[in-house]
């Protein structure tokens, strides 16, 4: 007997990009949408609407620094005559937000001819960063990678049994000690195993952190040095992961953690959780 759905066709699956261009849709619209009400019907850019934008941009937890930084970039172009028109001003605000983000992007490092790729992965609680350490074990292991993921963070209650859920998923091995262990003797013994074994990316776990506890910094400086010493020019990146909801606490966090552990790289959770452009 055949089946007929009284539904229609089944939706296709959406892609990760897909997923995320939606979740950040709304993001977009109300940024975008509150400068197109700021300048429609209006004839001349004047005072009251750059008090205006700025209220819009600080709002959208663009940060003061980066509002004034625009603002002044569009006081200089009225200034010269070559910026008069409201409707130019949408235009003017994304030309000035891809300079100030257009940093010089360096290709990721490759894996190191005879010894693994050791990635760090750290933040404060609750951003994600196991969730994270799943998702790459899972993509590298899908690429044909051979992949470790190591237990370093022994503080929190049930960490070891998160992370090696998540290992099961990726279906590749963690090492691990008791709670409590030292995190650096737990890298140590990965790092050994992972160059026993021939592996090639080591995925470390660790405790979250605030930033501003000086003890819990200086426990990342000492496992920077432990990958340093065991395997040469490690680690090779060092993912500080945020919540896309923290806003500008993030850049307090951001440079800490580089001056602890020397942060190569961001990784961006919960971007579907906010309505901020920051």
């Amino acid at each position: 007997m055949e089946f007929i759905s009284l539904f229609g066709t089944p939706k296709r699956e959406p892609t990760v990009f897909e997923k995320i261009k939606e979740a950040v849709k709304q993001t977009k619209a109300n940024f975008t949408e509150q400068i197109q009400d700021l300048v429609e019907g209006k004839k001349e850019i004047d005072p009251e609407m750059l008090d205006d934008l700025e209220a819009i941009m600080i709002g959208a937890d663009i940060g003061v620094a980066t509002t004034n930084e625009i603002l002044k970039s569009i006081r200089d172009q009225m200034s010269r005559k070559t910026l008069r028109d409201p409707a130019e001003l949408r235009s003017a605000i994304k030309e000035e937000l891809r300079k100030i983000l257009n940093v010089n992007y360096t290709p990721p490092n490759e894996v190191p001819e005879g010894n693994p790729f050791v990635i760090l992965i750290v933040g404060v609680n609750g951003v994600g960063k196991t969730t994270t350490i799943g998702k790459l074990a899972h993509r590298f292991n899908s690429a044909g990678k051979k992949v470790m993921l190591c237990a370093s963070d022994t503080f929190r209650a049930a960490a070891v049994e998160q992370l090696e859920i998540w290992a099961n998923r990726a279906g590749v091995p963690v090492i691990k000690q008791k709670a409590g262990a030292d995190p650096s003797a737990v890298l140590f013994d990965a790092l050994q195993s992972a160059k026993a074994r021939k592996i090639d990316y080591v995925i470390a776990d660790t405790a979250g952190r605030l930033h501003t506890k000086h003890n819990l910094m200086a426990e990342l400086e000492k496992m920077t040095r432990i990958a340093k010493r065991e395997v040469p020019g490690a680690p090779h990146e060092v993912l500080l992961v945020l919540d896309a909801t923290t806003g500008q606490n993030g850049l307090t966090q951001a440079r800490e953690f580089t001056k602890s552990a020397g942060v190569t790289g961001l990784v961006l959770t919960k971007l579907d959780g906010t309505a901020k452009g920051g």
